[in-house]
């Protein structure tokens, strides 16, 4: 082969590498560096302090919330609380300096009473661990847990944290279509010209997703029951779009997503689909290894998952299950 051949066939083995990537899949109970997707079957705050600093560009998480699920064991509010301190502590020390915390929470319940746990976990993530506030978002969903002693709950905050004033934020990429792409300035020296941004508009920090207008503080996405694709055996996974906006508003391609608490490996899929390193921990054996099995199917470009922007079911009345039933006449 002369020079020129050989210069061709290192250009054509370079575009058949960038086509076709090699993923390298690491399980491991304590930090490795190099890695694709990093697995940890453990205790989250053990391998938390096997992290080097500076590492993650996005901590995503949706922690146990107390409240006596399967895979969790209750115990006193404040005993809780300071276990989730240690966590975030930890999560801040791995956090890049352009990183983003992003935390989700829901109520925790004791004698019928409810303790919004973002109201706890702002003041820990704010004043123990000195990160600033960007956003509190809503996520609002129609199914769950019914009530009859209060209105049932229907909603989760995610608090999104940064560890600097100088973070990522891609709004290109989450741009939302201009509700009036046709409205113009009515006066100035822009007058007569579009008065929006031909990319679309900043969707603000209530989002519903799943309309084609998305311009609220709420994240209006199904949450994952009987019948979501993405169903698995865990009793409170929540969606990978869910995760798939922050991850790209908050990082860039190859940096790290980080879930503590990965359960089934909702973060990490989401990481994946946008061609972003990924690490979760469980100490859980049988959420670990549906999280694996999802991760090799995502890879494998073979996940079922609800994509991104997916408009949401509504019933046309028509059917027997939207009706009112005769005898409520």
């Amino acid at each position: 082969m002369n020079e020129s051949g050989a210069k061709r066939y290192r250009q054509q083995q370079l575009v058949e590498k960038e086509k076709s990537p090699s993923h390298r899949v690491v399980e491991s109970s304590v930090f490795v560096e190099d890695f694709s997707v990093l697995l940890a079957e453990a205790d989250a705050l053990a391998f938390l302090r096997t992290i080097p600093d500076n590492v993650a560009q996005l901590v995503v998480t949706s922690p146990p919330y107390n409240i006596g699920k399967p895979y969790e064991k209750r115990t006193e509010l404040k005993d809780y609380l300071s276990w989730q301190e240690k966590v975030l502590r930890e999560c801040t020390r791995v956090l890049a300096q352009s990183g983003s915390l992003c935390w989700q929470s829901g109520n925790y319940i004791e004698n019928a009473e409810v303790f919004p746990l973002d109201i706890y976990f702002y003041d820990l993530i704010k004043n123990k661990c000195g990160l600033s506030l960007r956003n509190r978002i809503i996520w609002t969903f129609e199914h769950g847990l019914h009530a009859s002693r209060r209105f049932s709950g229907r909603y989760e905050t995610i608090l999104w944290f940064t560890k600097s004033d100088k973070y990522v934020f891609n709004l290109d990429a989450v741009r939302v279509p201009q509700k009036y792409p046709g409205k113009t300035h009515y006066k100035g020296p822009n007058h007569g010209k579009p008065s929006g941004n031909p990319l679309g508009k900043n969707p603000s920090d209530i989002w519903r997703i799943l309309s084609e207008d998305w311009d609220s503080l709420i994240w209006d996405i199904p949450n994952v029951k009987s019948r979501h694709p993405e169903k698995t055996i865990h009793p409170a996974q929540f969606p990978v779009e869910l995760v798939e906006r922050l991850v790209l508003a908050l990082t860039n391609e190859n940096d790290i997503v980080f879930d503590p608490f990965m359960g089934v490996g909702s973060a990490l899929l989401a990481a994946i689909l946008h061609r972003r390193r990924a690490i979760g921990v469980d100490f859980k054996r049988e959420y670990f290894e549906i999280a694996k099995d999802r991760v090799a199917k995502a890879l494998a470009g073979e996940l079922i998952y609800r994509k991104l922007g997916t408009r949401k079911y509504e019933p046309s009345g028509k059917e027997k299950v939207s009706r009112k039933p005769a005898d409520w006449s």
